[in-house]
């Protein structure tokens, strides 16, 4: 009787287990926003200056001219080795004009996020496809080949 308790103790324990090997990761990457922070920002009033000193250095910044900043955070859920999915994403654009003021303030959504499905884990290139031995035994015969220019070749 007790061997038969101790088996349904155990199974218990294993289910208890193996539910919270299942349980959903959550994950936060990037910029926290503060609401409050971000509308304080306007338009035509702050410099970068004023918006470093507000809302910290920025995620990334415009890589052809210092015109554009970027503050970029994301939450992600996945469960035990998947691959993470986006819930939501803040991202908060700032343009700045010539002078160095602000310009324009977009924010936009998990929409802007893009999708890559990866082809086969091949890059296609062009030309004729070999095998593996032609790989390996291909250049048998062509060091010092007339023509190649090595060093019993005949090179321009």
């Amino acid at each position: 009787m007790s061997s038969a308790r101790f088996l349904v103790i155990a199974l218990a324990g294993t289910a208890l287990l193996g539910a919270g090997a299942c349980a959903p990761l959550r994950s936060y990457q990037g910029y926290v926003v503060d609401a409050d922070l971000v509308n304080s920002v306007q338009v035509g009033v702050d410099n970068r200056q004023s918006v470093l000193a507000t809302l910290g250095k920025p995620t990334l910044t415009s890589q052809f001219n210092d015109g554009e900043w970027y503050y970029v955070g994301r939450d992600s859920r996945n469960y035990a080795f998947n691959d993470p999915k986006a819930r939501s994403q803040t991202t908060l654009r700032i343009r700045f004009d010539a002078a160095g003021n602000v310009a324009e303030i977009t924010r936009t959504g998990v929409e802007q996020i893009a999708s890559i499905n990866p082809s086969n884990k091949t890059t296609p290139t062009l030309g004729r496809k070999r095998g593996f031995f032609e790989d390996l035994f291909g250049n048998i015969g062509t060091v010092g080949a007339p023509g190649t220019g090595g060093p019993g070749g005949n090179g321009p």
